[in-house]
């Protein structure tokens, strides 16, 4: 019985090897310095599908929301590429500096990069929060040819009108004479460039552009980013499912596995015969 038990140990592992992705952490040039990333391929397949994930505001690739929903599209065959925006977690740049037009270019510049890959199939881009916001523009940009599909999960557009007002996450400020920065509740600097520039930003007018398929995940017991943002994300697109959620809050945490096994499921059925 000992013997047996231990074949099957060793079974198993050598199937979890034979099965676990290959891991390459690298850096690439960013719009304000070099950007942290990886990539996680599927072994021994010739070419497969590319996600490339976005974080959010104040996050990174590490979020386990994001990694979490790496591990189970690398189950299903599917390759990921998550990196840190310039200015979050172990990207160099300062937060201070970061806006949502140069978070774009660092985006651009990771798909240039995933672009020249040898084992690319096909390239989709799915963001969380502000990074949501990141990958609609992208795909509005690179319109469907270059963009299989994408997924947003709770997109946040709301930052053009908090900013626009002068209200950013409930820290008020003169639009006339932006500060040099504010300090949000959590203690977090946000600076000068990040709430000058947002209000302009045109995300539908960008994101509109992209006509191919798009799921939308939001909840709405949502208390960072009402739910009819997603709404109205929603209604921008001509071939756009909104996925609506009960019970959960901005980053899914009451159950991230299960939300991110449905994204999982609509992106296998998207990119896989």
């Amino acid at each position: 019985m000992k013997k047996l038990l231990l074949l099957c140990v060793c079974l198993t592992l050598l199937t979890a090897c034979a099965t676990r992705p290959v891991h390459q952490d690298f850096t690439l040039q960013g719009d304000h310095g070099k950007l942290s990333a990886v990539l996680q391929t599927p072994k021994d397949k010739k070419t497969s599908p590319l996600v490339i994930i976005m974080h959010g505001f104040n996050a990174s690739k590490d979020m386990y929301l994001l990694t979490d929903l790496a591990v189970q599209l690398n189950e299903r065959g599917i390759a990921t590429l998550l990196f840190d925006f310039n200015g979050h977690g172990a990207s160099e740049g300062s937060f201070l500096d970061m806006t949502i037009p140069n978070e774009l270019e660092d985006a651009r510049r990771v798909y240039a990069y995933a672009e020249k890959l040898p084992k690319v199939q096909s390239i989709s881009l799915t963001g969380h929060s502000m990074g949501a916001v990141v990958a609609a523009m992208l795909a509005g940009e690179l319109g469907q040819e270059k963009i299989k599909t994408i997924v947003l999960m709770s997109p946040a557009p709301e930052l053009t009108e908090d900013t626009a007002r002068g209200d950013l996450f409930g820290v008020r400020y003169d639009t006339k004479h932006v500060p040099q920065y504010i300090t949000l509740p959590n203690g977090l600097k946000v600076g000068r460039s990040f709430l000058s520039t947002t209000p302009d930003v045109k995300i539908y007018e960008t994101a509109k552009h992209y006509t191919g398929p798009v799921l939308i995940v939001h909840s709405v017991d949502d208390q960072l980013v009402p739910y009819v943002y997603g709404v109205q994300f929603s209604e921008i697109y001509t071939n756009a499912h909104l996925e609506k959620l009960h019970g959960l809050d901005h980053n899914f945490t009451q159950d991230t596995p299960g939300v991110n096994k449905k994204i999982a499921d609509y992106l296998e059925a998207q990119l896989t015969d």
